[in-house]
């Protein structure tokens, strides 16, 4: 939902939140439906930031608009001139440092025809990039207002449930192969379309491709071109506990309406240069056929101790002060057996955790086992970006307002009582606010001179075939690479088929992770080549090849702004907030901590993220009746399937 600059500078906020990220959205979500006036702006001309997924032609836009970032120039501001004798200014930075060292690499044939277009893309305004940004913005990006349906821009949860141990979860995961496209999840009632990053503006349905599928091998980048809406490809890489906070909230505000999601089918391992399925649940473990009968039972042993740890503190006390994998040893675990709980379990390293982070980590695994799945993880269709999409929903139904491409030049601090009063965007109007969350990256070098970053390393690739081929071509997998050199870091790599919506078909989207020690490709292509060929290599048609073979990949280095205290920000305000950027871990529980710890600190006395009332329950008179929700337009949001609180 696009503004006009003098509208905004008319009304008074109680919150305005400058970027649209994942904890940004959690907090408006819950502001706005708190009954706060909310207004999110961003000079981005899409929603997430760095938590955002792409098109295939939006990252390629994506990587152009940064690549031409580095080369903004700053012009004379047009604050100055604005700010008065008893107040100061708070310059923003115009240029987002937040990514760095991007490498790009096509190993497909690149027999790319000038009239090869993008199925279903349509022609960019241009027009519509404002005059703070100096490139090509990818399309518009809405949202609906109080008064408009839900159903025109929601995600139905559609598909049977996946059978789950937990009859009181009321989160509906698609555990089916999906066969329908993004554009068109219809049932005989509705028919709901979802929206990538870049598409919200713009849900064109995407004309059906009736050209014969070329043999696998022959993939080019043409059709991974023409083909690119099929992809939806995160900046950042994550997966979500089935028990974690993120989902837990998605109930509790009913949100999960707007989102599908997907269960990872299987934890692998890498040992020995090949690639093996871990066996996790209970049946997993007696079907195996890698384990022993007597390590079957010494796992199983273990893996029961770890559920209730806590209760039996004399079998790791005198173990705390040393690390996890030390405490394994300990533990009359074969090799085999340390392997698999240190890497696919806790998903650990040799020296990351301690003996105590260890077993919480292998406790988290084991609880999150059985809710929706054979896995403990979930992943949303159409990639993370959905995410902070669905809470952006909430909060525009209960009447926030989003401005996209609308960047703040300054914020305007009171000099007497120190707190910011208002910001001053780049039409030198003024917005009022009581309260300011702003993004770590939207600051400028003189408020974070003080601020050591960590940085996250990112690979992307489009392959031709899973690291582990089975019967099966629609498996979704996780599996952790690793460490082998001192002052390297694990790798984790999550892959993606194209039933998750985030690739076309015959092709996996491969995610790698890891905390940056070099840059990213310095630290990644190692792991990458051990799993992965490129294309070119492969010159003989009908040659076996056992390694999958990349056709094209994407290297970048991530800032990670986590766990950053506020006391290192210069001369903050003490009523603007900040909220960090991504973080390298595996869940998204850091984004929801903040966003809760933030909301309590504003609104102590208001439930977080309350889910939205029954139409039944709203009362039609006069000054009892929330102007911020209407009675039609949460009628219409039953509708998309009413998602119950667990009572577990």
């Amino acid at each position: 939902m696009t503004c006009q600059s003098c509208c905004l500078a008319s009304e008074f906020y109680m919150l305005m939140c400058v970027f649209i990220g994942l904890p940004e959205s959690i907090f408006a979500a819950a502001c706005s439906r708190s009954g706060q006036r909310v207004l999110h702006v961003d000079s981005r001309s899409y929603y997430g930031g760095n938590w955002a997924s792409f098109s295939f032609s939006g990252l390629l836009s994506w990587l152009e608009e940064y690549q031409e970032n580095s080369d903004i120039v700053n012009d004379s501001p047009v604050w100055q001139d604005r700010i008065l004798e008893n107040e100061e200014a708070i310059a923003l930075s115009r240029k987002d440092k937040t990514i760095q060292h991007v490498e790009v690499f096509c190993y497909a044939s690149q027999d790319l025809h000038e009239d090869v277009e993008e199925a279903g893309a349509l022609q960019k305004n241009h027009a519509l990039v404002t005059s703070t940004n100096s490139t090509e913005a990818a399309d518009s990006a809405c949202l609906p207002t109080e008064d408009e349906s839900l159903s025109t821009v929601s995600c139905e949860i559609l598909i049977e449930q996946t059978p789950s141990n937990d009859p009181e979860t009321a989160l509906e995961v698609n555990g089916a192969e999906v066969t329908g496209e993004k554009e068109n999840h219809c049932d005989d009632k509705t028919c709901v379309p979802s929206t990538s990053t870049e598409e919200m503006s713009e849900n064109v349905p995407i004309a059906e491709d009736t050209t014969e599928q070329p043999k696998k091998n022959k993939i080019t980048y043409s059709q991974i071109i023409k083909e690119g809406r099929r992809f939806n490809i995160d900046l950042v890489s994550k997966l979500l506990y089935s028990r974690g906070l993120l989902i837990d909230l998605l109930i509790k505000s009913n949100v999960s309406r707007y989102a599908e999601f997907k269960n990872i089918t299987r934890i692998l391992a890498f040992r020995d240069g090949r690639v093996e399925q871990v066996p996790c649940s209970r049946a997993d473990v007696f079907n195996s056929k890698q384990l022993s009968m007597v390590e079957k039972r010494m796992l199983m042993k273990f893996l029961t101790f770890c559920m209730e740890y806590e209760k039996y503190p004399d079998e790791y006390k005198g173990y705390e002060e040393i690390t996890f994998y030390e405490y394994l040893k300990t533990q009359k675990l074969t090799p085999n057996l340390q392997y698999i709980v240190l890497h696919s379990i806790a998903m650990t390293s040799q020296t990351a955790s301690s003996t105590i982070d260890g077993l919480k980590a292998t406790k988290n695994f084991l609880h999150c086992l059985g809710r929706y799945g054979n896995t403990p993880f979930l992943f949303p269709l159409y990639g993370q970006g959905e995410l902070p999409q669905c809470f952006c929903r909430m909060c525009a139904v209960f009447g926030g307002i989003y401005c996209l491409r609308h960047s703040v030049q300054c914020l305007v601090v009171d000099k007497e009582s120190r707190k910011c009063k208002a910001i001053i965007d780049q039409f030198g109007q003024r917005i009022i606010s009581k309260h300011f969350l702003v993004e770590d990256s939207y600051f400028s070098e003189n408020t974070c001179s003080r601020v050591q970053y960590r940085q996250i390393s990112r690979a992307v690739l489009i392959t031709d075939r899973s690291v582990l081929k089975t019967d099966s071509d629609q498996q979704t997998s996780i599996l952790t690479v690793p460490a082998e050199e001192p002052g390297t870091f694990a790798v984790r790599v999550i892959e993606l088929c194209s039933s998750t919506m985030t690739c076309m078909k015959g092709t996996y989207l491969v995610h790698l992770t890891c905390t940056s020690s070099k840059t990213a490709r310095e630290d990644l292509e190692p792991v990458v080549q051990k799993l992965f060929i490129p294309y070119t290599e492969v010159e003989i048609e009908n040659e076996q090849v056992e390694k999958p073979r990349i056709l094209w990949a994407l290297y970048f280095n991530m800032r990670d702004s986590s766990d950053i205290s506020r006391s290192c920000y210069n001369d903050l305000p003490p009523n603007v907030y900040v909220c960090s950027g991504p973080d390298c871990g595996l869940g998204n529980d850091n984004a929801v901590k903040q966003a809760e710890t933030l909301f309590q600190e504003i609104c102590p006395n208001e439930d977080f993220c309350p889910p939205p009332p029954n139409p039944e329950d709203i009362v039609l008179d006069g000054d009892s009746l929330q102007p911020e929700a209407n009675s039609e337009t949460l009628k219409e949001s039953t509708n998309l399937g009413n998602l119950e609180e667990p009572s577990e």
